[in-house]
């Protein structure tokens, strides 16, 4: 049956973190002959937990935060060569992942799905010496949403980005952008660069709908144009999947990218957190991680896949 560790960020969920670390080791007693948990105090803990289980031959890694906390336990998996399973209890303020890989909202019921979850292969990205699940962004509304404090996030929630982003749409800054990827070159202004592994980004499940977990590429989507009228003629084709073909959209498909952008002081947004500047180099490893998932409907969410038992 193996060990697990549990790694618990107190703080995540409105600070229920710690509701349900109990609940969690009971289900995960019922998959997993021991199981160990840790609690995060500060940034790179989880991290530092989940290095410290691939070494000691874990068999699988469960995180309970927001994308953060995922984004660390991640990266402390990735540099293995032997990666235990990964799974989570989303508690962060959007939950990308959990949206496209199927695993529900609830923390109760993210909870019991853990019980029947199945192993399946799951692409992340590496950005220079750091790695991502979900998605990066730049331009002037990540920037304007890198602004958005830990006490926002925890009063509004989702909103909290929402009107960060709208001050920054309102200004309808431009930024000049280089994109480099499989031997060709997009250069012009755009207004926000979003590359995505997945098929949600901000909560919008339309966004990339032809984007799996394990296809083995980024998504990425250029807006080259970001006024009122715009964002009125995007909204429908966002709403019906088909942002891509949009006026003012610029869609690229590839396994590797290279961003460079004018501006000062400018960053990379990494799975909603501050990241590197530019330039900088991604890349996607293809079926890096084994995710923990609900078996029903997954078909739909993933491309091939084998289930691991």
């Amino acid at each position: 049956m193996g060990k697990a560790l549990l790694i618990v960020n107190p703080s995540s969920g409105k600070e229920k973190g710690k509701t349900y670390q109990g609940k969690t080791e009971t289900v995960l007693k019922k998959r997993y002959e021991e199981v160990e948990v840790r609690l995060t105090e500060k940034a790179g803990d989880a991290t530092e937990f989940a290095s410290w289980a691939a070494e000691q031959g874990f068999e699988a890694v469960i995180a309970m935060g927001g994308d953060g906390t995922l984004n660390e336990t991640i990266n402390g998996l990735a540099i293995h060569e032997k990666r235990p399973d990964f799974g989570f209890i989303p508690l962060g303020t959007v939950n990308d992942l959990a949206r496209s890989v199927g695993i529900p909202l609830k923390p109760e019921k993210a909870i019991q799905a853990l019980e029947k979850a199945v192993a399946v292969p799951m692409d992340i990205g590496r950005i220079g010496s750091q790695y991502f699940m979900n998605v990066l962004a730049i331009g002037m509304i990540a920037q304007a949403v890198d602004q958005v404090s830990v006490e926002q996030k925890t009063k509004f929630g989702s909103i909290a980005y929402f009107l960060e982003g709208l001050k920054a749409f309102n200004r309808n800054e431009l930024l000049h952008f280089k994109l480099e990827y499989d031997e060709e070159v997009w250069e012009g202004e755009a207004a926000l660069v979003v590359a995505g592994l997945t098929n949600s980004v901000g909560g919008m499940e339309s966004w990339a709908p032809d984007a799996k977990i394990d296809d083995g590429y980024l998504h990425v989507i250029v807006l080259t144009k970001l006024g009122l009228l715009d964002a009125a003629n995007m909204i429908p084709q966002l709403i019906r999947g088909n942002l891509k073909n949009s006026d003012g959209v610029v869609y690229i498909k590839t396994k590797k990218l290279t961003i460079d952008a004018s501006g000062d002081d400018l960053s990379i947004n990494v799975d909603g957190d501050p990241g590197p500047g530019v330039p900088a180099e991604i890349e996607v490893l293809g079926s890096h991680l084994n995710i923990l998932a609900p078996p029903e409907n997954n078909k739909k969410r993933f491309g091939p896949f084998i289930l691991k038992k």
